[in-house]
């Protein structure tokens, strides 16, 4: 694994992205970290042969969730249509442009289809918080990647970042750590501590 800055990220993916076929890129990391914003920057950076696809599409519907009892575990590894998901970037490596899920966080719930693939996206980053994990069903994953990225983050910095992202949320300190820590923080270690090693690190 090479530690790499977000700039010389941007020249490795301008690299990869001049011929075909199509790239396709993990980009994985805890919740809070950064994921989304280095993905759009990215993709801004290398410009229209590039195409963001997150993984939150693939979050279990709520009442999916309460059949199972796992509301609240929501966004853990257990929470998500990995079967899905891993068939999407399958169809996706073979050629196709299909459409596929968007999360919407202010309805919580996924919208199907309001995603399409770009025919011309030579170079597609997938961003999730589980895509390099070492997990039945995740790990099967791994061969479809031409590159991997990690996000690096100390878990004091992460557990401040999601105290913070339950604050903007309106939460009162005590219930944003309470609420962090219960199932936030859980996640990420997780994806700390169980995830492959990726060709890359950035932080």
């Amino acid at each position: 694994m090479r530690q790499v800055d977000a700039g010389q990220l941007l020249g490795i993916l301008t690299e990869a992205a001049r011929n075909p076929p199509r790239r396709l890129v993990a980009l994985a990391g805890p919740p809070a970290a950064g994921k989304s914003t280095l993905a759009e920057t990215l993709a801004q950076g290398l410009g229209p042969v590039a195409q963001v696809i997150p993984m939150d599409g693939f979050h279990r519907e709520n009442d999916w969730l309460d059949a199972h009892g796992l509301r609240a575990r929501k966004g853990a590894p257990e929470t998500f249509d990995v079967a899905g998901f891993a068939a999407l970037v399958r169809t996706i490596r073979e050629g196709a442009s299909p459409a596929y899920p968007l999360f919407d966080r202010g309805a919580d719930r996924t919208r199907p289809g309001a995603g399409q693939v770009d025919p011309a996206a030579r170079l597609l980053i997938f961003e999730g918080n589980y895509l390099l994990l070492d997990r039945p069903g995740w790990r099967d994953l791994a061969p479809m990647w031409d590159l991997t990225v990690a996000l690096a983050i100390d878990e004091a910095v992460l557990t401040r970042r999601l105290v913070a992202r339950w604050r903007h949320h309106g939460l009162d300190p005590d219930a944003a750590r309470a609420r962090a820590e219960g199932n936030d923080l859980p996640n990420g270690r997780v994806v700390l501590r169980e995830s492959r090693a990726a060709d890359y690190c950035v932080g």
